[in-house]
C-alpha cells in the first residue's frame, strides 16, 4: 500500500528538476507510506519523465521497494495497492519461463505487462493505481482498479502532465489555485461528494475506475481505455439453493485472498451483516484469535456496539471497542475534512478516521464490510426505488402531492434524528412520476430545485447527471441492477471508497474490502432480483448463506450505519464557525451562493425551526474547504 506521483515535461528538462518536484509531491503524502520512498527520473532531448512513491510495507517487506525496473531497465513501475491473486499469477508466469527476483505483487504487474502488454491488466484481482513507463514504446500507462478503491488524479498544464494519488500533490505543483469546476460544484451540493471523472477544480480529473491512460511521449497526447468489458451479463438460471452455495464459497475465497499479509491484520466490526460475515469468515479460517475493532457514540440513538459485541463473543475475537463524543472529534475535525483536498461531506468519515486511528495501534491491515450493500442489494434506497414503481402505479400524482404537502408539518424534525420520520420524509420527497426517482434518491444534499435556490446563477447547471446517464446508458433506472450499476459509478467510487481510503491512509492503515471482488459482483448481477431483495429482506441471499452460524434472527436486525449527529454539533460546538460562513460581506465577495436564501437555511437550522442537517453540513464542509483553499 502506497501513494504514487508522476510528472512528464513536454520539453527537455534535467533530472534534478524532475526529482526535486517529485520529492515535494511525495513529502505531502508521507502518511500513505511512511516505511519507504523512491524516485525515478529520465530525460531525453524531447521530454523528461519522473515517477515516485511512498510505501506502506505489507507484502515482501525486504525486497518490494519501488520504483521497480525490468531486467533491461527500459520499463519502470510505481504501484499503490494490493494484488490479491499475485501468487497465482506468479505461478502461471513461472510456468512460461518467467523468472522473478522478488516475492512482491509489484513485480507480478511488471512481468504481466512485459509478457502481455496492457491485456495483462485484465488478469489483476485487486485494488490498485499504478503507472508504467515503457522507454522502447515511448509510452506511459496509468491504471486504476475495477471499483476505484485506490485514487488517481491527473491534469495537463502547459508543458506538464501530472498524476498523483492525492490532489494535494498536484495542487502543490501548480503556480496558482485553479478555478472551481461548475460540474464538480453542482455534483458536490447534489451528492455531498464528487465522483470521477470530475473534481472541484477545473481541468483536474479523477481517472475513472476500470480504466487506464495511454500517454504517448512522441505526440504528448493521451487516450483512455477500459480494462474490463462491462457489457450486460447473461441472466443465470441457477436455483436459489445452488446460488446460495456459490455465494458462500465466493465470499470465503475473497476473504481468504484479502487476508494475505506479512504484517498483523484485523477487521472493522460494526455488528452489521457485512462486517459480521467478513469477521466470521476470517476467524473461521484462522487458527489464532483475530482482532476486531468497533466504535460507538455517547449519544444512545447512534450507538450500536451491542451488536458488535454479540459477534465478537461468537467468534471469540480480541475485541477492541471505542466510544467517542463530539469532544473526541473536535481536535481532529479540521484535519479530517481538509485531508480530502476538495469538498466532501460524508459525516461518517469522522468516526471512520477515529476507528482507523485506534486500529492502527494494534494492526497494520483491516478487513472491512464495504461494498456489501452494492454487491448484495442492501441499501434502503433500493427498496425505495422498488416501492416507487409500485406507489406511482397505484397513487395518482395529484393525490401524492396532497399527501406530501400534508405530511410536511407532521414529519418536520427539529433535531438531527434519522429515525422513522426522516426515512419516511426522504421516501415521500424522492417519489418521482417522471422516471427520475433514483437520481433524486441518491441526492443526499440539495435537490434540483434547491440548486436553483441556493447557488448564484453563474454556478448553476442543469442535467448534472447527464454524464453518468450516458456512461451507464441508464436514463430511467428501474431494476435493482440499474440501481447498483449507478452506485458503482457514482456513490461507491465517489463517496464510500474515498472516505475509507483517505481516513485510513491518513493513519497509515491499509483497509481491504472482500465484497469488492469483481467476480463476486458480476455473479450477483446475473441473479434474479428476488434472490437479493426478497419481500422485506435486503441482502437476502447473503443472509441465507450465513444465517446458520449466527444467532437466530441476528442478521435481520436493523442497522443504522455509521451515522454521526453533526446536525446537533452544528447547533452547539460548531455554531460560531458556521455563523462566520454566512457573514454577509464574505458571501457577497465569494459570489457563489444566493446570500439571503443560504443565510435563511442556516439560521432556520440553528434556531431549530427546521432540521436541514445534510444541506447545512454540506455548506459547512464546502466553506471550510473554500477558506483553506482560496483564503479570500
Amino acid at each position: 500500500m502506497c501513494g504514487i506521483n508522476g510528472i512528464i515535461y513536454t520539453s527537455k528538462t534535467d533530472d534534478s528538476t524532475v526529482k526535486q518536484q517529485l520529492t515535494v509531491m511525495n513529502d505531502l503524502i508521507v502518511h500513505r507510506g511512511p516505511d519507504d520512498d523512491g524516485v525515478f527520473a529520465k530525460s531525453t532531448d524531447t521530454y523528461a519523465i519522473g515517477m515516485a512513491m511512498r510505501r506502506l510495507s505489507i507484502i515482501d517487506l525486504s525486497t518490494g521497494s519501488q520504483p521497480m525496473y525490468s531486467n533491461n531497465g527500459n520499463i519502470a513501475i510505481v504501484f499503490n495497492g494490493e494484488i490479491y491473486n499475485f501468487k497465482l499469477l506468479r505461478e502461471e508466469l513461472q510456468q512460461e519461463g518467467i523468472k522473478f527476483l522478488t516475492h512482491s505483487d509489484t513485480e507480478v504487474i511488471l512481468k504481466l505487462y512485459e509478457t502481455y502488454g496492457t491485456d495483462g491488466f485484465k488478469k489483476l484481482d485487486g485494488m490498485y493505481a499504478f503507472s508504467i513507463y515503457d522507454f522502447e514504446k515511448q509510452k506511459v500507462f496509468i491504471a486504476r482498479d475495477f471499483f476505484g478503491e485506490k485514487p488517481l488524479y491527473y491534469t495537463k498544464l502547459g508543458s506538464q502532465f501530472l498524476w498523483a494519488s492525492e490532489l494535494k500533490s498536484i495542487l502543490k505543483s501548480l503556480p496558482i489555485q485553479p478555478d472551481i469546476c461548475r460540474d464538480g460544484l453542482n455534483l458536490f451540493f447534489r451528492l455531498t461528494y464528487i465522483p470521477a471523472p470530475f473534481t472541484i477544480y477545473q481541468d483536474i480529473h479523477k481517472l475513472e475506475p476500470n480504466s487506464y491512460i495511454e500517454y504517448d511521449l512522441t505526440t504528448f497526447s493521451l487516450k483512455t481505455h477500459q480494462i474490463h468489458d462491462t457489457k450486460p451479463l447473461k441472466r443465470s438460471s441457477l436455483s436459489f439453493d445452488s446460488a446460495k452455495i456459490q455465494v458462500k464459497d465466493k465470499v470465503y475465497k475473497s476473504v481468504e485472498s484479502r487476508s494475505v499479509s506479512d504484517v498483523p491484520l484485523g477487521t472493522f466490526l460494526s455488528g452489521g451483516v457485512d462486517s459480521s460475515v467478513v469477521s466470521y469468515c476470517l476467524a473461521d479460517m484462522t487458527d489464532s484469535k483475530i482482532d476486531t475493532f468497533s466504535i460507538g457514540f455517547e449519544k444512545a440513538s447512534y450507538d450500536e456496539t451491542d451488536k458488535s459485541r454479540i459477534v465478537a463473543k461468537l467468534i471469540n475475537s480480541n475485541h477492541h471497542e471505542f466510544i467517542i463524543s463530539e469532544k473526541d472529534l473536535k481536535h481532529n475535525i479540521e484535519d479530517i475534512i481538509l485531508n480530502f483536498d476538495e469538498p466532501f461531506a460524508d459525516s461518517s468519515s469522522l468516526p471512520t478516521y477515529l476507528v482507523s486511528k485506534k486500529t492502527k495501534s494494534h494492526v497494520k491491515v483491516a478487513l472491512t464490510g464495504d461494498g456489501g450493500d452494492e454487491v448484495f442489494g442492501g441499501y434502503n434506497k433500493y427498496y425505495i426505488g422498488k416501492l416507487n414503481r409500485k406507489y406511482t402505479a397505484m397513487v395518482p400524482k395529484l393525490i401524492h402531492q396532497q399527501i406530501h404537502k400534508a405530511s410536511e408539518n407532521v414529519l418536520k424534525r427539529k433535531e438531527d434524528n434519522r429515525g422513522f420520520k426522516y426515512k419516511l420524509n426522504k421516501m415521500l420527497s424522492a417519489i418521482d412520476y417522471n422516471d427520475g426517482y433514483y437520481w433524486d434518491i441518491i441526492s443526499l444534499g440539495f435537490d434540483n430545485e434547491d440548486i436553483n435556490t441556493y447557488l448564484s446563477p453563474p454556478y448553476r447547471k442543469l442535467n448534472i447527471f447527464g454524464y453518468y446517464k450516458d456512461k451507464t446508458k441508464i436514463t430511467n433506472p428501474k431494476s435493482l441492477n440499474d440501481f447498483r450499476t449507478i452506485d458503482r459509478h457514482i456513490s461507491l467510487e465517489g463517496d464510500m471508497l474515498v472516505k475509507v481510503d483517505r481516513t485510513s491512509m491518513l493513519n497509515s492503515l491499509e483497509c481491504r474490502a472482500p465484497f469488492l471482488n469483481r467476480e463476486l459482483f458480476e455473479f450477483t448481477m446475473t441473479l434474479p432480483e428476488t434472490y437479493l431483495l426478497n419481500r422485506w429482506s435486503k441482502k437476502h441471499i447473503l443472509k441465507e448463506s450465513f444465517k446458520e452460524v449466527f444467532p437466530n434472527g441476528f442478521l435481520e436486525k436493523s442497522k443504522q450505519g455509521f451515522g454521526v449527529p453533526v446536525g446537533d454539533w452544528l447547533r452547539e460546538g460548531l455554531k460560531e464557525e458556521l455563523l462566520g460562513y454566512i457573514d454577509y460581506n464574505f458571501l457577497i465577495k465569494q459570489n457563489i451562493f444566493s446570500v439571503q436564501a443560504i443565510s435563511e437555511l442556516v439560521e432556520n437550522h440553528l434556531s431549530g425551526k427546521k432540521d436541514s442537517t445534510f444541506k447545512v453540513w454540506s455548506f459547512f464542509c464546502f466553506q471550510k474547504w473554500y477558506i483553506k483553499t482560496y483564503k479570500r
